[in-house]
């Protein structure tokens, strides 16, 4: 396989080193990051492990692109794996961040600020009639997921294989994200009598789910999904499986929750609900609700929440639930995306739908078995010789010849998610030229894997 460098750029050898000016800082940065953190990162799929080599370490980021310690320049399609739909350093909202910061960064109080974004979240999502905050998807899947044992008065809670919902132990079986991209099926730790209390079945076959119900869904707290997957690389739903989801839920006085924190205010303003006119119970946010910084949300029918503590007697509680910080950027986010409403989601598709197209042709060119599925600014190219709409499929996919991909574009300059089973990202302010030298890059590795 032939790597081309680009001007200045340096150059991953098969070996999983590198060529280049400032190499020995990256190296000697990953040398002290593994005697400092386990395994030498803070989330596991940036560890390269699946794709090889040493991971990159990013100094900044600017609009579309971001730079790493060495100086070289990438066109980001990671985006923080998601929240930054505007791109990287949006001066409006690192303005409204700093001049949060400069009035105090936390208080563990009220703020007016927190009100306000409520107010924007509501507006955006009519089926959230309260919402409470949090600091991350884990803890708003963990708090939902209580909630609704709470008010059901049920234990067990029926998910979905390849659909991750963060790291809490309830989450951890036919998990999708770094448990797929790890080839972890369970995560020690976890209790067997924790275990238990969740059934996974597969994503998109709505008759397992008919058969699950019949013999056991009167013990069914919730059924908790994502309505477009994020987390196996992008999956769309089948006709009807929401819809069959929503009416079995019902039928059983079960509650369905949507995991939205990949595709709430990312897919369309309203999320997935709006975008397919689905209405779960409770809804999960995250990513883009803190703008670049760590929160999320929790929130649905005013009944059910309103059982959460000090309401109700349902306990949840965040010294930085709410951070003034974080809601000032998530809400200057929110602003700006409902100011453009009209245009930036018609904008993003289209970017995705030159890249669908692009990445289409190069795969017919070059005659690989591979794939490509796509919603909005969410896409994810499997190297697989099928359709893939369920975890099994995905799985099939050769991820030996997405590593040596991986390293093909991150070459050219192309940072794409270091797993097969990640989601790629497109952002407003990635320009029609970022794509169409994205297309290039792609038709190029594609071709050099032929060789």
């Amino acid at each position: 396989m032939t790597l081309q460098k680009r001007p200045g750029a340096c150059v991953m050898n098969m070996n999983g080193t590198k060529d280049g000016n400032g190499i020995a800082r990256e190296l000697s940065l990953w040398q002290r990051a593994q005697e400092g953190i386990p395994g030498g990162v803070s989330s596991p799929v940036r560890a390269f492990k699946s794709v090889g080599g040493e991971p990159v370490f990013i100094s900044s980021g600017k609009g579309s692109r971001v730079f790493d310690v060495t100086g070289k320049e990438y066109i980001d399609y990671v985006c923080s794996w998601g929240p930054l739909i505007l791109g990287h350093a949006h001066p409006r909202v690192i303005e409204r961040a700093r001049e949060r910061m400069e009035k105090g960064s936390t208080f563990g109080a009220p703020t007016e600020i927190e009100v306000e974004m409520a107010e924007a979240v509501k507006d955006a999502f009519p089926s959230m009639e309260r919402v409470r905050f949090v600091s991350s998807g884990t803890e708003a899947a963990m708090s939902a997921v209580r909630l609704a044992r709470a008010f059901t008065k049920r234990t067990r809670i029926l998910k979905f294989e390849g659909c991750y919902h963060g790291h809490a132990d309830s989450f951890l079986s036919g998990s999708g994200s770094g448990m797929v991209s790890f080839g972890i099926p369970e995560s020690p730790g976890v209790p067997d009598s924790f275990a238990r209390e969740t059934v996974t079945l597969p994503f998109n076959d709505l008759e397992k789910v008919h058969d699950f119900f019949e013999r056991e869904g009167s013990g069914i707290a919730a059924v908790i999904v994502e309505p477009i997957c994020g987390n196996m690389g992008c999956v769309l739903p089948a006709d009807g499986f929401l819809a069959g989801l929503r009416e079995i839920s019902s039928r059983y006085h079960t509650l369905l929750i949507f995991d939205e924190v990949i595709t709430g205010f990312r897919v369309a303003y309203g999320g997935a609900q709006e975008l397919l006119k689905m209405e779960p119970d409770l809804t999960l946010l995250g990513k883009i609700v803190g703008g670049g910084f760590p929160a999320a949300a929790y929130g649905g029918r005013k009944e059910i929440m309103e059982i959460l503590a000090p309401a109700g007697a349902v306990y949840q509680a965040g010294t930085l639930s709410g951070n003034p910080v974080a809601m000032a950027a998530g809400l200057e986010t929110i602003r700006i995306l409902k100011e453009a409403r009209s245009t930036i989601y018609g904008e993003l598709d289209a970017k995705g739908k030159r890249m669908e197209e692009g990445v289409t042709s190069a795969i017919r060119e070059s005659e690989t078995a591979a794939t490509i599925n796509r919603v909005g600014s969410l896409f994810t190219l499997f190297f697989a010789s099928e359709p893939v709409n369920d975890l099994t499929l995905a799985k099939k996919s050769d991820t030996k010849k997405f590593g040596k991909f991986f390293h093909f574009l991150l070459d050219r300059g192309v940072y794409f998610p270091p797993s097969q089973f990640e989601a790629a990202f497109i952002s407003a302010s990635h320009s029609a030229e970022d794509i169409e030298e994205t297309v290039e890059a792609i038709s190029d590795g594609l071709a050099a894997l032929k060789e």
